[in-house]
């Protein structure tokens, strides 16, 4: 039995930690404790054993270990990030987009769920909190659209699902974690998972055009009434023509000195100009705009804004994912005190939960080094790749058995666990097996995006049970009494999602180039064309121009150097212009009488 133990100690090892995580325990000192638990076994049992290596003076790496996390300049962008998003959901952003954004779409059946879930991309793309999301919209666009007869389901769904894309959409912070723990570029996988994150926004919409038709009664138009910007939908969209001709203008005009940047630099003229003249128009009262295309432009272009410095200046190289998280910090504390809101109590709360959520991620990767210590000392990264790289099917077959394990651990585990537990174990196998990592890491981000719509644990269904009535309560507006929102039908709601979810999954799967095109389509260099011609060195047609001598590069001792080894001091003058020696030839075989025909 013990000799049974000492052999598979990697998967007991494994699944005691799975238990653990079932039992309750926080996930950080159940990866700590089960490390050193079984550390202690493995030295005991590594004589018995040749797949053990651990012994008492390994422990001495832990400390190195712990360093290596807290030095880590890739994690520091997460509390930038949350810092971010946390001062922009106190300064009001997402309550005043909203109810821009609603009453713009309001006229349109389905409008207000439109709204959420354009609102909720704008948010995961400057905030990149799930929870943030999640409770913004519940607080603010649940009771508006239960007021106008929103079915709870198609209501409660649409919001926990559009807060979940700041799981997907730049600058995310899982994307952060995946790219560390993958040891790839974060700004590689924000601009691997854009274009995703964007086709499962438009596949939200998509349904909730299809339940537009085939539900009519679950989503109506907001009433007349209830639009207080009025109309001008004509007047705003012939200020966006005028602000794309001057940016194409200006564009024209850059072009001969700024080269390819003057594509960005015309975009920028074009949106300050139209926002100078939505905010004059409003200031002094000229009304060449109407008030719906006033508040559209006024409140849309700064988180845009913001957008463009933090993604922006990453993409083109400009910032790291760290600085990029450093400037979003200051434009949302600038964009908080333009709007009046940027008061030491938001400053404070925003701290408070940005060290909160900084010390969760920092403890669980600590846990995870004592866990992986003593892992990879019992050959475990081997049991596991050896696991993983048999399953019938090679690469589409890991690809299958790895989304479904991940489905169904996200049932239980939120997306931080999965990333500092299992993708360190499955990133090997996926590079033994040719599989892009950045592309690995978009996949399993969409995939761990569930983890948060999954009932009955999904931490953005908790989120929204959380400012959802629980109870009967008069409405403010209208001065009926609205029924309250109960948990089955917050679940129920979620899961067409989870399944369009599970649809965008297969959709990477089957086009990969939505995320591979993060590597360019910049033409490949045959090396075999490329030749070199220093001019002056030597006669022409010997590779460098120089006198070829038989030694590798045109001279003797390979660069002209002096010869002899590197070990003896190269003392050994060199010998040019000499005819090539013989080769010497072999000793005679003495193992034979010799032969004398």
């Amino acid at each position: 039995m013990i000799e049974f133990i000492a052999h598979n100690l990697a998967p007991i090892m494994f699944v005691s930690l799975i238990v653990f995580l079932l039992l309750g325990y926080p996930v950080a000192f159940s990866l700590a404790a089960n490390g050193l638990l079984f550390f202690i076994i493995g030295v005991e049992l590594a004589p018995l054993s040749d797949s053990i290596n651990l012994s008492w003076p390994l422990l001495n790496a832990l400390p190195e270990r712990f360093w290596g996390v807290m030095s880590n300049d890739t994690l520091l962008a997460i509390p930038f990030f949350t810092f971010m998003g946390i001062v922009l959901e106190r300064s009001g952003m997402a309550e005043d987009l909203l109810d821009t954004i609603g009453q713009l779409f309001g006229p349109v059946r389905g409008g207000l769920a439109y709204a959420v879930i354009f609102v909720g991309a704008l948010l995961a793309a400057t905030t990149g909190v799930v929870a943030a999301s999640v409770i913004a919209m519940g607080l603010i666009s649940l009771p508006i659209m239960l007021r106008y007869g929103y079915d709870r389901r198609v209501a409660t769904g649409v919001i926990a699902a559009s807060g979940t894309l700041a799981q997907i959409i730049p600058p995310s912070l899982v994307l952060i974690v995946l790219a560390d723990q993958l040891g790839r570029s974060v700004g590689d996988m924000y601009a691997g998972a854009l274009i995703p994150g964007l086709v499962l926004t438009g596949l939200y919409m998509s349904y909730i055009l299809l339940m537009s038709f085939l539900k009519r009664d679950s989503m109506p138009a907001l009433p007349l009434e209830a639009r207080t910007l009025g109309s001008g939908v004509m007047s705003l969209v012939v200020a966006l023509v005028v602000a794309v001709g001057i940016a194409y203008a200006a564009h024209l005009y850059l072009s001969p000195t700024q080269g390819e940047n003057a594509d960005i630099l015309g975009a920028t003229v074009g949106v300050v100009f139209i926002y100078f003249v939505a905010v004059l128009d409003r200031l002094f009262r000229i009304n060449a705009l109407s008030r719906l295309a006033q508040q559209v432009i006024i409140v849309l272009i700064p988180p845009l804004a913001l957008i463009f410095l933090v993604l922006g200046t990453i993409f083109l190289g400009i910032a790291t994912p760290t600085e990029g998280g450093a400037m979003g910090a200051v434009g949302a504390l600038i964009m908080a005190a333009a709007k009046g809101r940027l008061t030491m109590e938001v400053v404070r709360s925003a701290l408070a939960s940005t060290t909160r959520l900084s010390a969760f991620v920092l403890f669980i990767l600590i846990g995870a080094r004592v866990f992986s210590l003593t892992f990879y000392g019992v050959n475990g990264h081997l049991w596991v790749e050896h696991l993983l790289t048999g399953l019938p099917g090679g690469e589409v077959g890991f690809l299958i058995a790895v989304n479904l394990l991940v489905f169904f651990l996200a049932f239980f585990l939120d997306f931080f666990e999965l990333a500092f537990i299992i993708v360190p174990l499955l990133a090997p196998a996926a590079e033994k097996l040719g599989i892009d990592l950045i592309w690995f890491g978009v996949l399993l981000g969409i995939n761990m995006q569930t983890s948060f719509m999954h009932p009955p644990f999904g931490f953005a269904l908790f989120y929204l049970r959380s400012v959802a009535a629980r109870v009967p309560y008069l409405d403010k507006v209208t001065g009926k009494m609205m029924q309250p929102v109960t948990t089955g039908q917050i679940y129920w709601g979620a899961v067409p999602f989870v399944c369009i979810q599970i649809v965008m999954v297969a959709l990477t799967l089957m086009f990969p180039q939505m995320v591979m095109h993060y590597k360019g389509t910049g033409a490949g260099v045959d090396p075999s064309t490329i030749k070199i011609e220093l001019p002056g060195l030597g006669t022409p047609g010997t590779g460098l121009g120089l006198p070829d001598n038989g030694g590798g590069l045109g001279l003797p001792g390979g660069l002209q150097l002096p010869g002899g080894s590197p070990l003896d001091g190269g003392q050994q003058p060199a010998q040019p212009n000499v005819a090539p020696q013989p080769e010497t030839p072999s000793a005679p075989d003495l193992s034979a009488p010799p032969s004398f025909d």
